[in-house]
């Protein structure tokens, strides 16, 4: 029983984040969060997780209640619950807010392609090489990779797949330059599902290996929990900040990440926004090794 455990409840604008002084305890439904002085600085997290509820409250509220559901769910329809949820956020409020405080640069369009795919033999390596905007997440690098996994998804014959990033990061996480511009809410949330690189990563996840670097952020950090094998390295961190843009994980996040660590480490670390450094990150089950 969580009780055993001598939690102590704080309340969080409706979110009820329970504190404990010694390890985690069994998953329980009874809280939102709990937080462990054994992994966290406990002060600190509760310091950073109730600026964002007091700032983001609808996206918080709303990552907690896609998170109990996820839990429950199979992978596939997780990531369908997952994107009602951000799609629906799109129209709010927070996310208005938090588009309209930015200055949205207008950049030339990739130059070619931006995900590379070699095949020797029967092994496939995948590559994101857009360095020069730390392989940000954008529609024309989902699209590309959606479709070097798809070919994955019909060729049995490729036994082995290394998805890698070039350059200084693995991924930046979603391109910012691109938020806000999708038609509508509707229009977002077809896409979204339809060109899911998550769904074919966890389809296929057997098969590959994500090898991550330097900044894991937002997608750069969803999207490799659904790999069979995540290998880091030692100046990897992984971060999931959309809740503070009005938000939530859109790319697989509440259910692979949640999958791997918990869904109470899943909800501190986007609840608090914390760059979870690599050793954490394997001491948590988030990555699978730590190289040199």
């Amino acid at each position: 029983m969580v009780a055993a455990h001598r939690l102590e409840v704080v309340d969080l604008g409706g979110i009820s984040v329970g504190v404990v002084r010694g390890p985690l305890p069994p998953p329980s439904g009874e809280h939102d969060v709990v937080v462990s002085a054994d992994d966290v600085d406990v002060d600190g997290a509760l310091a950073s997780m109730s600026h964002a509820v007091a700032r983001t409250p609808v996206a918080a509220r709303a990552l907690c209640q896609v998170l109990r559901m996820t839990e429950a769910l199979p992978v596939e329809l997780g990531l369908l619950a997952e994107s009602f949820a951000y799609s629906t956020l799109l129209a709010g409020p927070e996310f208005a807010a938090w588009l309209a405080g930015r200055e949205r640069r207008v950049l030339a369009e990739p130059v070619g392609p931006v995900v590379r795919v070699e095949r020797t033999g029967d092994r496939l390596e995948i590559v994101l090489t857009r360095p020069e905007r730390r392989n940000a997440y954008g529609r024309q690098m989902r699209d590309e990779l959606c479709e070097a996994l798809t070919l994955v998804d019909l060729d049995p014959s490729i036994t082995e797949v290394v998805l890698r990033g070039e350059g200084p990061a693995f991924c930046s996480g979603g391109d910012l330059d691109e938020f806000g511009t999708a038609p509508d809410p509707a229009t977002a949330h077809l896409i979204r599902t339809v060109r899911s690189a998550a769904a074919l990563l966890y389809r296929n996840r057997d098969r590959v290996r994500v090898t991550v670097h330097g900044a894991c952020v937002g997608a750069g950090a969803e999207l490799p929990a659904f790999a069979g094998r995540v290998s880091a390295t030692a100046d990897a961190f992984f971060q999931l900040p959309e809740v503070a843009m009005g938000l939530i994980p859109g790319a697989g996040g509440t259910v692979g990440i949640q999958r791997r660590i918990g869904r109470w480490r899943t909800a501190y670390l986007a609840l608090s926004g914390v760059r979870l450094d690599a050793s954490t990150a394997l001491a948590w089950g988030l990555v699978d090794e730590v190289r040199p």
